[in-house]
């Protein structure tokens, strides 16, 4: 162990010779300490050498915030002198050169001072200065603030300033932090606040500073207590008026309702106090108040016409209006429930289905009758006849009375591809007709068993 300590020692030494600086023999955790008022407050120095290879001398001074300086301990390594005014609030204890002060008084403030001397038993001579200083704070524990407003009433936006102040019972060095609805306040042009942020002035007073404030009060001795939260109320607006309704299209300013349709409209705007709604009805150059209230009814069977509309909010207390305009039109909208909108809704799934769905039996149906019934082709072979064959012996009809029994359809062309309108089954026929203005028969033959009875009946 002494051959460790003697090796520790001229490491020591010969740093302190190379460097020719302090090489940090002591060490002191905290440089500024926050003191209770009333409680007992430790000043901590460790040694970084082995005391019992070197001699120390040292005192521990007090200097005030006014300049006064006091010595309060002188100490080598066996003995410690203690000034007698403070020996009752002090406490010291060699070899370890810490002091600890008991019951701080607000007088204890102040810078304390410690200086120490050392010197190796291998470097006898050789005198090591160390000196450190303490920034000490007594400080009272802060109390649940308050907050004050001034006027205590509501105020009007862009007319009126709001003062708030925070205060506390108890507690030194109060720092005060200003809080709306839970979030810190930022910067603005409109808050101004005083040294320690004790009061905040809002000039002027807007909507958007309406909401619950709360202040927080701390000191270094306590942490932050936040007050009660105060309401600000101000008054504001008609702010952001419009018109609704949930019957018939809205275009734009347009509302277009359905024949007989009762509509309802909604006119609604920001404010505070709550507005008072007119509504006006003009028409032929002339307004005329209709009803006042929120909510307007009209039934469409009572308008003729396009008619103009007007929404007007008031209030009261900001004195101040705003306005909202629309035309309601009368037409037919159909018989569906679905509300269209001004940028219109994506086409329904089932109705694509359906036109799909109708255009291909469509092209089906149209390949068919193509397949079965082929007039234009009908005509052209009886056209493209050879001369002889059209110019065959005319028969009347009546040549053989039992083969006039019979069902007759008629179909008349009057003219060389001017219709082709005609049956399938009758345009099958052409070809014995002699001439195309010629009446064609189409008969279906129904023989009795004795003719020449049923010619006599």
């Amino acid at each position: 162990m002494e051959a460790s300590g003697r090796t520790a020692l001229c490491v020591c030494s010969v740093l302190f010779i190379l460097t020719e600086v302090s090489a940090d023999f002591i060490y002191i955790p905290s440089l500024v300490r926050h003191g209770v008022e009333g409680k007992s407050l430790l000043l901590a120095v460790e040694t970084r050498f082995p005391l019992d290879k070197a001699d120390i001398q040292g005192t521990w001074s007090h200097t005030r915030s006014s300049g006064t300086r006091t010595t309060l301990v002188t100490f080598t390594k066996r003995d410690a002198i203690t000034d007698m005014m403070y020996r009752d609030n002090l406490f010291f204890k060699v070899p370890n050169i810490s002091l600890a002060i008991h019951k701080l008084h607000r007088d204890d403030e102040g810078d304390y001072h410690l200086s120490l001397n050392i010197e190796f038993h291998n470097n006898t001579g050789r005198v090591i200065k160390e000196e450190r200083n303490v920034r000490v704070t007594v400080d009272v524990p802060v109390s649940s603030p308050v907050i004050a407003k001034s006027p205590t009433y509501a105020v009007v936006e862009d007319k009126a300033n709001v003062t708030l102040t925070c205060s506390v019972e108890r507690g030194t060095r109060v720092a005060f932090q200003w809080m709306r609805d839970n979030v810190l306040l930022g910067t603005s042009t409109r808050y101004h606040f005083s040294k320690g942020n004790a009061t905040l002035l809002i000039s002027p007073v807007r909507k958007e500073d309406k909401g619950s404030y709360r202040c927080v009060a701390s000191n270094p001795v306590s942490p932050g207590r936040p007050s009660r939260g105060l309401e600000l109320n101000v008054y504001y607006g008609p702010y952001n008026l419009e018109v609704n309704s949930g019957q018939g299209l809205r275009t734009g300013e347009v509302f277009t309702i359905n024949p007989g349709e009762l509509a309802f409209f909604e006119c609604q705007a920001d404010s505070n106090p709550p507005n008072s709604y007119v509504w006006i009805s003009k028409s032929h150059n002339s307004t005329q108040v209709i009803t006042e209230g929120p909510r307007l009814e009209v039934l469409s069977y009572r308008l003729a016409q396009p008619e103009e509309y007007l929404c007007r909010a008031f209030n009261n207390v900001t004195q101040k209006q705003n306005e909202a305009q629309f035309t309601l039109v009368v037409a037919g909208l159909g018989t569906g429930k679905e509300k269209h909108t001004q940028g219109g809704d994506s086409v329904s799934p089932l109705a694509v289905i359906i036109v799909c769905s109708l255009f291909i039996i469509g092209c089906m149906l149209l390949f068919f009758l193509r397949r079965n019934c082929h007039p234009k082709g009908v005509l052209m072979s009886i056209y493209n006849r050879p001369l002889t064959e059209q110019k065959r012996p005319h028969r009347s009809g009546h040549e053989d009375a039992t083969e006039d029994f019979g069902i007759y359809e008629f179909v008349s062309i009057p003219g060389k591809m001017d219709s082709a309108q005609v049956s399938c089954r009758s345009l099958a026929r052409l070809e014995s007709v002699q001439d195309m203005h010629t009446t064609i028969y189409d008969v279906i033959r129904h023989v009795p068993e004795s003719p020449s009875h049923s010619l006599l009946k």
